[in-house]
């Protein structure tokens, strides 16, 4: 059984707990007990914060993320996950890739369940551009962004290269908003070995500033569309 981390906050006031870190280290213990899925048995194929990620990605309501090298792991194809997947492992085994393949498309069903997550993607022309598992493959992700992109929930909004200097340019991020008013917002930010989340509120505030911007910068999802669609090569 797990417990709210509200819950928590309202026990450490009534024991009078003041020392910060520990509040918050406790409440961030009570969040993550309610995390644990179906994902959470793959977690020996995950970088570390990886399978709390996906818990917290599991309960949000809206998921805002801008990218920059790679289509976001919520809408890439099979043959582009497998791609991405064997580029970044390196030396990946085949059991832990096939684990990983299936986690990421597994996590596509919170776009297309009764109570579908709203979806909200910035992904710089350099994803586009970028050839990953050759023409095929490529196409193949691309003619699959516009497919996601007919969801009411699923916006995509491309940041074109002529948009120069911006204030993301320190690398890409997630943003996590819930449905319960308790929860706060989360940002997390994705290493090469392991996965950070944030909440302090100011550092919230500095990324939703950092996404509007970016939002109005970017080609608007109509003008996306037409893009995408003419670097699908025939």
């Amino acid at each position: 059984m797990s417990v709210h981390h509200g819950d928590v906050s309202d026990l450490l006031d009534h024991y009078k707990v003041t020392d910060d870190a520990l509040r918050r280290e406790l409440v961030a213990l009570a969040r993550e007990s309610r995390q644990k899925g179906w994902w959470h048995r793959h977690r020996d194929t995950m970088k570390a914060g990886f399978d709390s990620y996906i818990g917290f990605e599991a309960d949000a309501a809206v998921v805002r993320t801008y990218e920059v090298q790679v289509v976001p792991g919520l809408l890439q194809t099979e043959a582009y996950a497998r791609a991405v997947i064997e580029a970044t492992a390196m030396r990946p085994s085949a059991g832990h890739m096939e684990k990983k393949i299936g986690v990421r498309l597994a996590r596509q069903q919170l776009l297309a369940r009764d109570d579908p997550i709203r979806l909200h993607v910035v992904l710089d022309e350099a994803a586009l551009v970028r050839e990953v598992g050759g023409p095929e493959t490529m196409n193949g992700q691309l003619a699959s962004l516009l497919r996601w992109s007919e969801l009411p929930n699923v916006t995509i909004q491309v940041l074109p290269f002529r948009s120069g200097a911006h204030p993301a340019m320190d690398g890409p991020f997630v943003l996590l908003e819930f449905p319960d008013p308790a929860d706060p917002d989360l940002v997390y930010l994705e290493q090469a070995t392991s996965g950070l989340i944030l909440e302090d509120l100011d550092e919230l505030a500095k990324y939703a500033q950092m996404f509007e911007n970016l939002t109005n910068r970017a080609l608007t999802a109509e003008e996306s569309v037409t893009l995408i669609s003419s670097m699908i090569s025939s």
